[in-house]
């Protein structure tokens, strides 16, 4: 492992302060406490955050790079989010801008290559969707994944917001939903996945992920945020042969850049697909942003998929594949769902879409 990672920090200041502003920030990142109380010469050679440099953006912005000790997070996902910006996240003039991807983590055991092998798809963008909304029975989210199925999406999600619920208890739905893409893939020959989402605290989520592995299921989906970052290393080390995409949900809740939780971060615990919101659809990324992120999920050693979401609809499908190429998966849920009676029909046409794409 390195013995310091490179930390960018964006701090809204006037020019005579920053500075000093960044002092404030590499010692509350380390050590957080007055650097003259300390008497041990090693803490303030090894572990003391250290100002590399300070960039004038314009309009009072500045990006400061800060260098941490990497042994003050060592391999723990939740400690690492902590030292990069635990205290300072509680000052509102500053943004966990990126930082480096540190040694010491597995990072996604299966990632693009074990996505695409998975439904056996080569040369071409994937295909996603979700089940919603909440409220329905197990047996009609079961159906809705087989209709889904035979329409030939390559994977099938949860909608995050389904749980261990009153009306679709986990057991039942995940059953329902498994039972019925396996009725559809052995009239297709198409091998569809289905992953049902994560939720409760981390041995409600072991049970939940040991059900789904006992029904022959080899995807989960997962929201880091609300899960905890130490909770999902913990099930993607403890359930190696799954594959796990991450959910995006309260990801806006922090002042930390997309491009950084959800296309470094994430990945970085073991994610192998990272869904984001896409621009131009119900959220406010940019197009920038939106490349910067999925650019960043695949530079990983094991490349991550990015899943752009969120408002999208089919008529946008060779748009997106030309903005975000071959390496990429599309999700579009709530579109599909408009065609009523004609779901399988809707959901065959963007599969088709996907398939025969030139890209540009």
């Amino acid at each position: 492992m390195s013995d310091r990672i490179a930390v960018t920090y964006h701090v809204r200041s006037d020019a005579a302060a920053i500075a000093a502003r960044a002092r404030t920030i590499a010692v509350e990142q380390s050590v957080e406490m007055p650097l003259e109380a300390i008497d041990d010469p090693i803490v303030l050679r090894d572990i003391v955050g250290e100002v590399q440099s300070i960039e004038d953006l314009g309009n009072g912005l500045f990006a400061v790079r800060i260098d941490l000790a990497a042994a003050t997070f060592g391999n723990d996902a939740g400690q690492l989010l902590n030292m990069l910006f635990g205290n300072t996240s509680l000052h509102e003039d500053v943004v966990l801008h990126d930082a480096e991807v540190p040694a010491g983590f597995s990072g996604p055991h299966h990632g693009i290559a074990g996505l695409r092998a998975r439904v056996s798809a080569s040369g071409r963008a994937l295909t996603c969707t979700a089940l919603k909304p909440q409220g329905l029975s197990p047996q009609r989210l079961g159906d809705l994944a087989e209709r889904f199925a035979r329409g030939g999406i390559d994977y099938i999600k949860d909608d995050h917001g389904l749980a261990d619920q009153a009306f679709s208890h986990f057991a039942d739905r995940v059953r329902a939903c498994a039972e019925g893409v396996g009725r559809a893939t052995q009239g297709t020959g198409n091998p569809t996945r289905y992953l049902p989402s994560l939720s409760g605290d981390l041995d409600a989520m072991r049970d939940q992920s040991a059900i789904a592995r006992d029904l022959g299921l080899d995807c989960l989906l997962i929201a880091p945020i609300i899960a905890g970052f130490a909770n999902m290393q913990t099930l993607v080390r403890e359930f190696p042969d799954m594959a796990f995409f991450a959910h995006p949900a309260m990801g806006g809740a922090a002042r930390i850049a997309p491009e950084l939780l959800i296309g470094k971060l994430f990945p970085l615990l073991g994610a192998d697909a990272v869904i984001f919101p896409n621009y131009g659809g119900r959220f406010g990324y940019t197009s920038e942003a939106c490349r910067r992120l999925a650019d960043n999920a695949r530079g990983g050693t094991l490349p991550a998929m990015p899943v752009p979401a969120g408002g999208m609809t089919v008529e946008r499908t060779p748009e997106l594949l030309d903005f975000y190429g071959a390496d990429a998966m599309l999700l579009i849920g709530g579109n599909l769902l408009l065609a009523h009676g004609r779901l399988t029909e809707a959901t065959a046409s963007f599969t088709r879409a996907v398939a025969q794409h030139t890209y540009r």
